[in-house]
């Protein structure tokens, strides 16, 4: 398995998020991402510092020299598919070749709101993923100089996309487990799929139906690495362990319902969820993190945990 860190809400203080991704690049982790929004998520009032997604992985990607960056996952109807290709090949060339992206329907109304966006129903919005994932793989393809789509909501007219990502294919994930068309998106479109908050059983579930529907794509499914968001809670030790069921409690009272995916107390117990997860068939495990962050905790989970699944 892979392990890697997520930033849930991409908020300061700047400097732990600037240790938080040289913390993930110098341990045993494998991965550092963010989210992408404009304003806390879920919202606290307007007033929490958000930094930009795309300069969070340039960032992140000058200051490390192992780790993959990635975001989870760009909201399609934010950036222009091209704006974001370009985006994209500029950053994997600077990371030497490290960058992967996470596409996602868009959730937040509220925020589509803020930033007059509009916020289509979410078949619309879904008929939108599969099309900027088409669009965005054909501007990053290095055999195709000059892209071409004619599609309902995104158009490209022989498009050109230089300089081309150092990888010859950058890997792009859909994130969501909406079983009718997140899931069908996923099988048609993604070299990866990520799923977050849901417990072993509901992730086997919905990496069933991913399966059924590669069958129906005509897509052998083990081309598609899979790996789920949990939200991070454990303790190096009980009285750590104590501080997070704390933090824990006064999360989950203001959450939205049916989140399940969790890792909570020491180490140990830790480790018989993620051997949960394994079983269900995850490749990759992401700790979902808000600060403030326990680095006493992470390093538990890097010594303690990580080697447990190597």
């Amino acid at each position: 398995m892979k392990f890697g860190l997520h930033l849930g809400h991409v908020g300061g203080p700047l400097d732990d998020m600037r240790r938080l991704w040289r913390f993930a690049d110098e341990h045993a982790f494998d991965w550092f991402s963010v989210s992408d929004h404009f304003q806390e998520a879920p919202y606290q009032g307007g007033g929490v510092d958000t930094f930009e997604a795309v300069t969070m992985m340039t960032a992140a990607a000058m200051e490390t020299r192992r780790i993959r960056i990635a975001c989870l996952v760009f909201s399609i109807n934010y950036r222009n598919p091209g704006l974001l290709a370009k985006a994209l090949a500029c950053v994997d060339l600077l990371s030497g070749g490290r960058v992967d992206c996470g596409l996602g329907a868009g959730w937040c109304e509220l925020e589509y709101v803020a930033y007059g966006y509009e916020f289509p129903p979410i078949g619309v919005r879904e008929d939108q993923l599969e099309e900027y994932a088409a669009a965005l793989r054909l501007l990053l393809d290095p055999g195709v100089a000059y892209a071409d789509l004619e599609g309902k909501h995104f158009k490209l007219a022989h498009a050109p996309c230089n300089p081309k990502p150092l990888q010859k294919r950058l890997p792009i994930w859909i994130g969501g487990a909406g079983e009718k068309r997140t899931l069908r998106a996923a099988a048609r479109h993604g070299d990866g799929w990520n799923a977050p908050y849901l417990s072993p059983a509901e992730w086997k579930h919905k990496s069933g139906v991913l399966d059924d529907w590669c069958a129906k794509s005509g897509r052998d499914p083990a081309g598609i690495r899979r790996s789920a968001n949990l939200g991070f809670y454990m303790g190096a030790d009980a009285a750590g362990a104590a501080r997070a069921e704390a933090a824990f409690q006064a999360m989950i009272v203001k959450a939205p319902p049916g989140l399940t995916g969790f890792l909570r107390g020491e180490p140990d117990r830790v480790l018989e969820m993620i051997g949960a997860y394994r079983a269900a068939g995850a490749e990759q495990i992401n700790l979902a993190l808000r600060q403030p962050f326990d680095w006493d905790a992470l390093a538990a989970f890097s010594e303690r945990v990580i080697p447990q699944f190597a």
